[in-house]
Order: structure tokens, then C-alpha cells, then sequence
């Protein structure tokens, strides 16, 4: 953890500086290094530059969650547990990071809970939020429960995501293992500070996923169900002053979820759309909403059914991915709204598959995922534009 921090402060103090030009006014894209495994994702890119998310482990049994310096893995560690991950873009520009940890213990109740659709196995261990400060892995508290999950944080102390409490919950779904309520959080601005927010109606559970300096949060409300989404999302919702607006839907409640805010409160995420059989099953379409103009579908790359929107700066591009019968690429949406397969705009000599863009920030450097197609190997890739 020393090695990690020494190298971080002179790499915050020099990454600041220009990044190479693309070719043609395109991105010049390089892979980044993983932990040992064979998949690895950049998940959060700050305005410094630092790029976050995880990387499996040798073996591909288990993932840690890593930071990424001048194109080395560094490995955050867990909580004592098998796997852990940043899967949120972060947005703190002073070398904080959230996510999610596995401790030693295993969960009394059986839960799966919702850090099991990121890990590559599920171990039945409990799972923390934690924060990440120069060196150190700290885990946050719940509502008196077992698991919590943390996903943004801004800079002035702030973290959010979601918590369990005590209480034993019917709406959860009776075929999944999830037994407990959880709640939408706000952790900070102490180390163990923690604050529930309110819900929809008479919604019994919700989650927070970003924040911005502002002290705007966006999330979801709904149901217990199986803490993984779905009918946890029936509101896309907008906490301000402790108080809860719903953003409204795409036309079915389900899946409703927002993933960033930027500082001029600008939310983009994905939502499902009408046409997908029962409401419940996944199928998205990437949102933006706006105060003046509510929520608005930002569509799909031609030929595709499904996409969602991940990141989005504060000059309001916005990146994601676009799926169809052939898979998913990289997207990019420009201000003026038009899609783009970010797979176009990469400089000659890169041949990886831009699988999905999960980060952006103020420069307009991105992070995600690209796939090997030869060797299958998924990589963290940065993505520089030109001139930058």
C-alpha cells in the first residue's frame, strides 16, 4: 500500500499534462494491465486522469478491485474476503475511490446480495461498501445489517449506496436469497457517518449510485426483490435537500436506474422500454433527463435492442454501450444527441473490440472494457482523444 501511494502522488502530479494527440481526430486507445487474470474493466476515469475498476485475479476465480498508473495494475486488496471491485463511476478527483469488498465472514441468512452480478463467483461471503484513501481500505457501516454496497463519491467527503437494515422484508423475491430491506444511503461527511434517504410512496427499498459536488443524488426505489435491480428500480429517483423526485420512466416500471449526474445535474442511465415481454425482463434503452426536459430515450446503435448510457462529463458527452444479436460496442453520445459506435473513432493500429465505455471525464478520456477477439482476453482500455 505504500508503493501504491508513493507512486500515485507523482503520478497526480504529472498526469495533468496533455495526452498524446490521436491520428485523424480520432482516440488513441491503449490496453491496460490487469492483476493476473484474463478480464479486467476500467469503471471510473477522474479529471486528474486516475483510472479505477477491477481486475481478476490468476485463475479468474476471484477479482480485486485495482487503480491504474501509467498503465500498471495496482491491487486494492478486499476486506479479507475473495473478491472485491469499484463498479460505479467514482468521480472524486482527489485519489478517493468506493466500491465493493468481500469480508472473512460468511453471510448468516445465505444472501447472495447485490454484489454477486459483478463477482466471478459467488462465494456466500458478506459484502461491504468500503472507501479507499491513500492506501488504506476502509469499510463502511450498514443500517445494522450484513451487506452495503457504496458507488459514488464527491469531493467534499461524501460517498453514497445502498445498506441492509434489519428488517426481514416480504417484497424480496421468494426465488432469490435476499432476505433484508435495504435503503439508499449518503456515507460522510465522518468515516462512519451514515444516513438513510427517503424512498417513493410505499417503496420498502432503494439505492443511491452517484453524487456530484452539488450534493445531488440520483438512484433508485422499489422493491426488495433481488437486490440486483429490476423491480428494485420501479423509480429512477432524485434526492436534493433530503427530499425525493421521481425522473419517471421510459414507459415500464422496471430496471429504472441512473448511473451519473454531472455538475449541472444532468442524469443519464437506462430504463426499460416497452416491447420486452414482462415488465420485468431486461430491456433497456439508455436515458438522459433533464429538469427542463424530464427523461428522454437515447436510443440504440441501428440493429441493436439494448443500450445504456454509464458515464457522462460536465461538458455533457455521454458514453455507454449498444447491444445486439452480435454483442455490445462502445458508444458515444454527442450534445447534440446523435449515437456513435466508439469502435469508428479509434486511430489506426488498435484492433480490440470496444466492448462497453463505462467512464468519461472533463477532458474527454475514457474508460471501459475491450475484447481480444482472437484470445478472448477482456482488457481495461484508455481511450485519449485528439489533441488531448
Amino acid at each position: 500500500m505504500r508503493r501504491i501511494t508513493s507512486v500515485l502522488v507523482a503520478a497526480l502530479c504529472t498526469m495533468a499534462a496533455s495526452a498524446p494527440a490521436a491520428a485523424d481526430g480520432k482516440y488513441q486507445v491503449r490496453n491496460l494491465g490487469s492483476l493476473g487474470g484474463t478480464s479486467s474493466a476500467g469503471i471510473s476515469i477522474d479529471n486528474v486522469g486516475l483510472v479505477s475498476g477491477f481486475s481478476n485475479l490468476a485463475g479468474n476465480q476471484s477479482m480485486h478491485a485495482a487503480l491504474w498508473l501509467n498503465g500498471s495494475a495496482f491491487d486494492l486488496g478486499t476486506l479479507g474476503g475473495p473478491n472485491s471491485g469499484i463498479t460505479w463511476p467514482v468521480k472524486n478527483d482527489y485519489g478517493v475511490l468506493v466500491g465493493i469488498a468481500e469480508t472473512a465472514q460468511l453471510d448468516p441468512l445465505g444472501e447472495n446480495w447485490s454484489c454477486s452480478a459483478f463477482f466471478p463467483t459467488v462465494t456466500g461471503h458478506i459484502c461491504r461498501g468500503f472507501v479507499w484513501r491513500w492506501g488504506h481500505m476502509h469499510a463502511l457501516p450498514t443500517l445494522g445489517g450484513n451487506n452495503g454496497f457504496a458507488t459514488g463519491a464527491n469531493n467534499f467527503g461524501l460517498a453514497v449506496g445502498w445498506a441492509e437494515n434489519t428488517v426481514h422484508d416480504s417484497t424480496c423475491d421468494p426465488t432469490s436469497t435476499q432476505v433484508l430491506q435495504f435503503k439508499p444511503v449518503v456515507w460522510g461527511p465522518g468515516e462512519d457517518d451514515i444516513q438513510a434517504l427517503p424512498l417513493i410512496g410505499n417503496d420498502t427499498s432503494g439505492a443511491a449510485t452517484a453524487i456530484n459536488d452539488h450534493g445531488q443524488i440520483v438512484g433508485i426505489s422499489g422493491l426488495c426483490d433481488q437486490a440486483v435491480g429490476r423491480y428494485s428500480a420501479i423509480h429512477a429517483v432524485l434526492w436534493q435537500n433530503n427530499h425525493a423526485t421521481d425522473l419517471g420512466s421510459l414507459g415500464v416500471p422496471a430496471w429504472n436506474t441512473p448511473m451519473a449526474i454531472n455538475e449541472h445535474g444532468m442524469v443519464v442511465g437506462f430504463a426499460n422500454v416497452l416491447g420486452g415481454g414482462s415488465a420485468g425482463n431486461f430491456n433497456a434503452h439508455a436515458f438522459i433527463w433533464t429538469a427542463g426536459g424530464g427523461m428522454r430515450d437515447l436510443g440504440t446503435l441501428p440493429g441493436d435492442s439494448i443500450s445504456e448510457a454509464l458515464g457522462i462529463n460536465d461538458e455533457g458527452v455521454i458514453v455507454g454501450e449498444s447491444c445486439g444479436a452480435n454483442g455490445c460496442r462502445a458508444v458515444l453520445w454527442r450534445r447534440d444527441g446523435g449515437i456513435v459506435d466508439l469502435n469508428t473513432l479509434v486511430a489506426p493500429g488498435y484492433t480490440d473490440q470496444l466492448v462497453y465505455a463505462n467512464d468519461i471525464n472533463d477532458a474527454g478520456a475514457i474508460t471501459g472494457q475491450a475484447v481480444n477477439a482472437t484470445t478472448n482476453i477482456a482488457s481495461a482500455f484508455l481511450a485519449l482523444p485528439a489533441g488531448r
